[in-house]
């Protein structure tokens, strides 16, 4: 009739968070959510534009440049 509010449900021991006063111990915090968001698009531009130059440094050789 109601909902179980045990969100672990059967779930060893082992595996369960780690539960605080008001909630799990060990969640990122906001700031370093966005700090790894940033440090997310930084990578990924970089992969791109590594992406981007080898593409053309093939392209440039196959040309016969």
């Amino acid at each position: 009739m109601f909902s179980n509010l045990n969100l672990n449900g059967d779930a060893p021991p082992r595996v369960q968070p780690k539960v605080g006063e008001w909630g799990p111990r060990g969640v990122p915090t906001t700031a370093a959510k966005k700090r790894m968001r940033i440090w997310v698009s930084i990578a990924f531009v970089l992969a791109l534009a590594a992406l981007v130059g080898l593409g053309y440094y093939f392209y440039d050789m196959l040309q016969g440049g």
